[in-house]
């Protein structure tokens, strides 16, 4: 699944972003830049009210949300806006702040297949294609995005969730969910007027993830951001 592009805005002056709060664009770098703590960590997904509302009164999600389906999360939270438009798309009016065990996601990660076919991560396409088929779990690496949603250097990370990997995301690896449209379009009013200092302070902070070596080697991601 390729995600489709938004309309980024534009820098009045034409020059470079210098006001995203996270670490140097680090051109090529793969890393899990999010917002965590030793024992959970966030990820981000926008959706219409109708699967919003419910999930926010639950505290995970429920129908209409639909578990037999492919569910992408995000941990950057510029990537979520890049893709929902800051929360203006049809359908993406809602941002939410999804917690989850960080021991899940690395099961996750343990288990899941690149999207595309890399020559560097499988031997040729054909198994690749196999292993695709058989993971619970599809990752891939796009550009993340400034403050302006245009693309940076480092690659910020997709992870597509199965049926099995979403029926184990909504029974018992949701801590907390939160609305953060608001966050989101306070800061998009400050990036529209200017006040690049005051939308960056609004940033939630991310902070590189150390991932174990050998789901690191699978994923192609990092040496950096390896343990």
């Amino acid at each position: 699944m390729r995600e489709v592009p938004n309309h980024p805005g534009t820098n009045p002056d034409g020059g470079r972003d210098s006001v995203d709060r996270r670490p140097a664009d680090g051109a090529g770098m793969r890393e899990v830049l999010a917002s965590h703590t030793a024992a959970t960590l966030t990820v981000y997904q926008a959706y219409s009210p109708a699967i919003a509302g419910p999930a926010l009164r639950a505290g995970t999600f429920v129908e209409p949300f639909r578990v037999g389906r492919m569910t992408w999360v995000k941990p950057s939270f510029l990537w979520m806006m890049y893709r929902c438009g800051w929360a203006t798309k049809p359908d993406q009016e809602r941002v939410l702040a999804v917690e989850i065990g960080r021991d899940d996601l690395l099961w996750a990660l343990a288990r899941a297949c690149l999207s595309s076919f890399e020559p560097g991560q499988h031997a040729d396409p054909r198994s690749w294609r196999a292993a695709l088929a058989a993971a619970p779990v599809r990752v891939q690496w796009d550009p993340d995005r400034d403050l302006y949603l245009r693309p940076t250097g480092r690659r910020a990370i997709q992870i597509g969730l199965g049926p099995e990997a979403s029926r184990h995301y909504v029974s018992s690896w949701i801590r907390s969910i939160r609305d953060v449209t608001p966050l989101a379009r306070e800061i998009h009013a400050r990036v529209q007027a200017d006040d690049l200092d005051g939308a960056r302070a609004l940033l939630p902070e991310e902070h590189p993830l150390a991932l174990p070596s050998e789901i690191a080697r699978r994923l192609g991601a990092s040496p950096a951001g390896t343990r």
